[in-house]
């Protein structure tokens, strides 16, 4: 598998894959990945990096959407207890 070399500095080198992914390697030759990948390709403007949404906002749509779905359940039982 042969990788074309996109960018050489002194702390890394970056190759491109026949898969057209990239690969990152330190000074000392070996793989560099995760968080630190990202940032030395983003910083490259090789890849683009989206902030995922925050967890937090929806939340408090699914306690409501459970605190309502209970209250409904108890006046489905009456009704069918009244038949």
């Amino acid at each position: 598998m042969a990788m074309k070399l996109v960018k050489k500095t002194a702390e890394y080198s970056i190759y491109q894959r026949s898969d057209d992914r990239y690969a990152v390697k330190g000074a000392d030759k070996k793989p560099v990945n995760g968080e630190e990948k990202v940032k030395i390709l983003a910083a490259e403007d090789l890849i683009k990096v989206s902030v995922p949404a925050e967890p937090v906002a929806e939340a408090p749509a699914e306690t409501d959407a459970a605190e309502e779905a209970s209250e409904e359940a108890p006046a489905e039982e009456e009704s069918a207890k009244e038949e």
